[in-house]
């Protein structure tokens, strides 16, 4: 779940260039398919009235009827929002909901490579565990449920959504942390060259801890940083591969 977090701090940030939105000729036929397979209903609890969802864009959904995850909604962003600790609900701005959208997209992009692979499935104790790790990031349990009441988030959908989330975490674990070698070099070059001067900074006065104790939280850094990097080159590659169109203005 932290790296989803991370991907949202920085989605204004390292990949501000690469939230394009790509736009294509919508025919008829993709209408008519979209609209009977993926259009979701919402429930309104005062008036027990229900309401067609707006479909907002689709992740590579040519030629997919039952595809669950190239669809996405108005809702979804709402959702996104309603689960990032310190972001207002009433009234996003277009520029905050453009952005939550190619964060959305980006995940959906990574989601879709990580349903190929059903080993990776999250077992229930994971997904009760990410769960808990993100209430814990809201002021309290009841903050927490009165966002989720807001934007009409209910209990079912919270754990299909953590359940994307924990798969996504897995599946770049799988692809890019096994691969990522941290030399005794680098962890040295960054020790004297950040660690050391940033903690001189912070603290002035404070004993700064040794090359050895400092190594274990330096490769961790360091290894986040280049998982990170490979997260962005891997999704630069699949969105000019990606065949995303834009159905509705946010």
């Amino acid at each position: 779940m932290k790296r989803i977090q991370q991907m949202t701090n920085r989605k204004s940030g390292s990949r501000k260039n690469l939230f394009r939105l790509l736009t294509a000729h919508r025919s008829l036929l993709t209408a008519l398919v979209l609209l009977t397979a993926h259009c979701s209903l919402l429930t309104n609890a005062a008036h027990a009235q229900q309401v067609v969802d707006k479909m907002v864009a689709t992740v590579n959904a040519s030629g997919q009827t039952r595809c669950q995850v190239c669809l996405i909604t108005y809702s979804d962003l709402l959702w996104q929002l309603a689960l990032q600790p310190d972001t207002v609900l009433a009234n996003p701005s277009s520029d905050e909901l453009n952005r939550t959208l190619n964060l959305i997209i980006d995940q959906r992009l990574i989601l879709q490579e990580a349903e190929k692979l059903p080993s990776i499935a999250p077992t229930s104790d994971e997904i009760t565990a990410a769960r808990d790790e993100l209430v814990k990031a809201f002021p309290s349990q009841a903050e927490f449920q009165a966002r989720l009441q807001r934007v009409g988030l209910t209990a079912e959908k919270l754990n299909e959504i953590i359940d994307q989330r924990v798969k996504i975490e897995k599946y770049l674990d799988f692809r890019f942390r096994n691969f990522v070698v941290i030399t005794q070099t680098e962890i040295a070059d960054y020790y004297r060259d950040v660690y050391v001067p940033r903690l001189r900074s912070r603290t002035p006065g404070q004993i700064v801890p040794t090359l050895e104790q400092a190594s274990p939280g330096i490769e961790k850094t360091l290894t986040e940083a280049k998982i990170e990097t490979d997260t962005d080159a891997f999704l630069d590659n699949a969105r000019e591969r990606a065949e995303i169109v834009m159905l509705s203005p946010v």
